[in-house]
């Protein structure tokens, strides 16, 4: 009985442990990165860590149950997704930051384009939550042409905002693709250590909830840099945010390029061992 309960005690750490795997950091640090409090990054890694959870139940408890064996290509096709969804977020950030450096940077001053005038009138780039924009405006006293909250991200958040889904899904999305990738190594392992189904089914379960803890923490410690820039040093969050979109891409074409050409899923001859 102790052994099994210390099994199903090193099922949950090693949950914690499989959420600091480098992909699974890379992945989330690109939506924490626009997040401004913790409180809102630690959601972001509990929603993916229930991704991961429900695709590692679901597919790796379909492998202990069934003893199913994954061809490599199709396992290889998995683990791609992985690399897939990296360049995708990571061009999605940088392109993020691309519009945010075009919409602060202040036009060339010219006489046809400079609008400036003794009563504080002005026009420069400025901020409503996490939308910039730029039109006429004037300070002391404080007015707009148009309230804060009526805003693109402000029209969403009246609309959307009640369901949260549309938040969520992203990081939901993104932890059901690793969960995919991750599950067949993680039933394998469970398969050498626990014979009986049932309990097979419950390491998996305490895994994934070491999982969700493991990547709130981590989350959350990603997430103070962004909250300490986020209100104070805007060019510093600007440069955290660039640096999350170059370390995405980069990573995701080259772990595109070790799935497709090293371990030969574009090639004839794939080779591939969970892990």
């Amino acid at each position: 009985m102790s052994t099994l309960l210390a099994v199903l005690a090193l099922g949950f750490f090693l949950g914690m442990r499989h959420a600091t795997d480098p992909d699974h950091v890379i992945a989330v640090s690109t939506i924490v990165a626009r997040y401004r409090s913790t409180r809102g990054a630690a959601l972001i890694g509990a929603v993916w860590g229930l991704g991961h959870t429900l695709t590692i139940i679901v597919v790796g408890g379909a492998i202990i149950a069934f003893r199913w064996v994954i061809p490599p290509r199709v396992g290889l096709s998995m683990e791609l997704a992985v690399a897939v969804v990296l360049i995708v977020l990571g061009i999605v950030n940088l392109a993020a930051f691309l519009r945010t450096v075009r919409a602060t940077t202040p036009p060339v001053a010219s006489p046809a384009n400079h609008v400036h005038t003794p009563g504080h009138v002005h026009s420069h780039a400025h901020s409503h939550g996490d939308y910039v924009h730029t039109h006429v405006h004037e300070h002391n006293p404080e007015v707009h042409p148009h309230p804060p909250e009526a805003t693109p991200l402000g029209w969403l958040d009246r609309h959307l905002g009640t369901l949260r889904t549309y938040r969520l899904a992203r990081p939901l999305v993104i932890g059901v693709v690793h969960g995919l990738a991750g599950s067949a190594a993680i039933a394998l392992l469970v398969l050498t250590t626990i014979q009986t189904p049932a309990l097979s089914l419950l390491y998996l379960a305490l895994f994934g909830a070491g999982t969700i803890a493991g990547m709130m923490l981590i989350t959350m410690a990603i997430g103070v840099p962004f909250v300490l820039t986020g209100h104070r040093f805007h060019r510093v969050n600007h440069g955290l945010r660039l640096a999350a979109g170059v370390v995405s891409l980069a990573f995701g074409l080259l772990l595109a390029y070790q799935i497709g050409f090293v371990d030969g899923l574009f090639t004839g001859q794939p080779r591939w061992t969970p892990h």
